[in-house]
């Protein structure tokens, strides 16, 4: 009889906790992720990349450390140029989001492992199989192996801005709307789900949701951080972005892309948009709590939070579906016109009490 499992692409080291940063040279001196040489490529940013280096630089002698400039997809390339002058074992993305994307990227085109370790926790890119970088065209998504190992210290999550973690508890809640967008597309164009992505999917924004926390405590945070780990895993056993991404980041999109200088963090966006997604697809009870949790954490749930109008958010809502050929989401099943976007936003605004 044939043993019917599957291998789930994860890492081999998750380390999530207060001072894991401090045993950092210990988890890259694992077999399974170095060689005996330590030969390390560290890819940081020019800020606070430098205060990390002084702190960790004893510890790694063999590494070398190479200075990223922001996050497009030229910065990822002259960075994979840079390292192919040497010869190393591992490549270790320091940083925010933007470091850890362009490290991902320029790992994967060198055929080096990757090492995530993360200062913040604004978004669920930090464990999944996608660089995203800013390119000539605005901005693309390049698919790349996952990470090796995700190192997360929490004490330095709380140095960082709040604004990231009030991101990454957005993009983690809006997990929710994403499988019920896929839910949706499995019943009406039979579209295959993976039970397994999607509920690992869902249940770490329900974690998230549910955890009586806020930003400042370790308990809560080293709940959104696993979430955001375990979402990143979930794209990596679906394939594709799906466990994570419906209608929520569609407005996104149409967000960054509508209104480039003005849009505002990753988070924020979709925070707002699975709230506003789930009160379209009926769930009212449900748009309600979520809102109700987003402004205890301090994110927007109106547009006008956030700074945009409210027919500057129905021309989101209607711009949406485009950003996303091919997905089909709660958007695409209702196809909305100008006027009933408005009424559901009046509804949806008085639901929550605006």
């Amino acid at each position: 009889m044939p043993v019917l499992t599957r291998l789930i692409p994860s890492p081999v080291v998750v380390d999530i906790r207060p001072g894991a940063l401090n045993d950092l040279a210990g988890v890259l001196a694992d077999q399974r992720i170095c060689s005996s040489t330590g030969k390390l490529a560290i890819a940081i940013s020019g800020g606070s990349g430098a205060v990390l280096r002084k702190r960790l630089a004893p510890s790694l002698p063999s590494a070398e450390w190479f200075e990223v400039g922001g996050g497009t997809l030229d910065d990822a390339i002259k960075l994979a140029d840079a390292m192919k002058k040497g010869r190393y074992d591992a490549v270790v993305g320091l940083g925010g989001g933007k470091i850890i994307d362009c490290a991902k990227f320029a790992a994967a085109r060198v055929g080096l492992p990757l090492v995530a370790v993360a200062t913040n926790l604004s978004h669920d890119g930090l464990c999944s199989p996608v660089a995203t970088l800013d390119n000539d065209a605005g901005r693309g998504s390049y698919g790349v192996p996952n990470p090796i190992a995700v190192v997360i210290d929490l004490d330095v999550i709380r140095e960082a801005p709040v604004r990231f973690v009030r991101s990454g508890i957005g993009d983690a809640l809006s997990n929710i709307s994403a499988v019920r967008d896929w839910e949706l597309a499995a019943r009406e164009r039979g579209e295959d789900i993976d039970g397994l992505a999607a509920a690992m999917a869902r249940q770490a924004g329900e974690a998230v949701l549910r955890h009586p926390g806020g930003v400042g405590d370790d308990g809560f945070l080293q709940v959104l951080a696993e979430g955001l780990v375990l979402t990143g895993i979930a794209m990596s056993v679906s394939g594709d972005s799906r466990p994570a991404s419906g209608a929520c980041h569609e407005i996104n999109h149409a967000f960054d892309l509508l209104f480039p200088k003005r849009a505002a963090s990753h988070g924020e966006q979709c925070g707002l948009g699975a709230a506003f997604a789930m009160h379209l697809r009926g769930a009212r009870e449900e748009s309600a709590y979520m809102a109700e949790v987003l402004r205890r954490h301090g994110l927007p749930v109106l547009p006008e939070e956030i700074g945009f109008t409210v027919d500057e958010f129905v021309q989101v809502v209607e711009y949406a579906p485009q950003t996303r050929p091919g997905r089909y989401t709660i958007l695409e099943h209702l196809n909305l016109n100008t006027d009933q976007i408005k009424d559901a936003y009046a509804d949806y605004a008085k639901a929550i009490g605006s």
